[in-house]
């Protein structure tokens, strides 16, 4: 080939390389949704295979369990979405007073003096500051609310469609992997698959531990008018990996200075903190180690990375994808390495 024909063909496939970048860019949101739903399916397949192991069929175990997330989702949401609503009103309405209680604290106090911190935050919950930065105005919460109905729906849709598939998936996967390889394959292939349907178990049961054991400790210290709501925000919260709890705790914590006094501000710390403690080394362990099996740095790196490049959902599926790779550097990469 000419010199001409070579700087054609390899401007061409460059111009070719960054149209597939720049298509990938601007479907990211939908293949975000793609990876979600598989994850999320994942999480309940134990269940279908557990259905489907004592006789039933996998399309009636999928729509049994369908139906079962569906009214699990419903019952909660009729239970709690009326209250939590009515607390975080008050929550909201009462935060321009409760920052306003937070001058009789000498340190705070000293602060606003310096740098006006509480009379900012004041103007901010009183104008319309707090609707124009969060949702970008009138306009931008309703299209922000129709983005999260949209995504609701295609996320549902594609769960169940990825969960009633989910073992011809799973053969199309085994079936790129020649047919020598292809036990090996298809043993890693499933090991993977249960380690991201264990963690994402596992994570539902921890922040299902932290918002119940954070209500019952709320009640009690006499937070009962913003319980459920704080409750709601601290399981929110626990999916965040690494500063989810303490958000929480700094969130829970103003509120009780702010409502019942310093003591209430302190018991609450010490209440994370003893619960850090007690869901790092009592409640992980036993949830995620046999389900996952990732040691702590590289779960701390992957959280970080992930939450970087696509936020909270980048975070959640960091720890799981994280675990797969660990399982192919410990069954194939480590291996071939021994052998050489």
């Amino acid at each position: 080939m000419s010199p001409f024909a070579i700087g054609f063909f390899g401007a061409l496939g460059a111009l070719v390389a960054i149209t597939l970048v720049t298509i990938l860019g601007q479907i990211q949101s939908i293949l975000v949704l793609v990876v979600l739903s598989l994850f999320i399916s994942l999480g309940l397949n134990p269940a279908v295979e557990t259905l489907n192991r004592r006789g039933l069929r996998r399309g009636f175990s999928v729509g049994l369990v369908a139906i079962a997330a569906l009214a699990v989702v419903v019952l909660a949401g009729w239970a709690v979405v009326p209250v939590f609503t009515v607390q975080i009103t008050q929550l909201f309405t009462s935060a321009p007073d409760l920052l306003v209680e937070l001058r009789n604290n000498p340190q705070i106090a000293e602060l606003d003096r310096q740098y006006g911190i509480i009379q900012r935050a004041t103007e901010f919950f009183t104008s319309q500051g707090l609707l124009n930065s969060v949702f970008g105005g009138l306009l931008g919460a309703g299209r922000l609310l129709a983005n999260a109905v949209f995504s609701l729906i295609v996320t549902a849709v594609l769960t169940l469609y990825f969960l009633a598939s989910l073992p011809a998936i799973k053969e199309t996967i085994y079936r790129l992997a020649p047919a020598s390889r292809r036990a090996r394959v298809r043993y890693l292939a499933d090991e993977m698959f249960r380690r991201i349907g264990g963690y994402l178990s596992g994570m539902f049961l921890v922040v299902t531990t932290s918002g119940t054991c954070s209500f019952i400790f709320m009640m009690v210290i006499g937070l009962a008018n913003y319980a459920l709501a704080l409750a709601v925000m601290v399981a929110l919260f626990a999916f965040i990996p690494l500063v989810g709890s303490n958000l929480s705790m700094i969130l829970v914590s103003l509120v009780a200075l702010t409502t019942i006094g310093p003591w209430a501000a302190v018991a609450t710390i010490v209440y994370f903190l003893i619960y850090q403690q007690f869901e790092a080394y009592v409640i992980q362990p036993r949830v995620m180690k046999r389900q996952v099996d990732v040691p702590g740095v590289l779960v701390i790196v992957a959280a970080l990375a992930g939450g970087t490049l696509l936020g909270i959902v980048g975070a959640l599926m960091a720890i799981p994808t994280a675990a797969a790779l660990l399982l192919l550097y410990r069954e194939v990469l480590l291996p071939r390495l021994d052998r050489t």
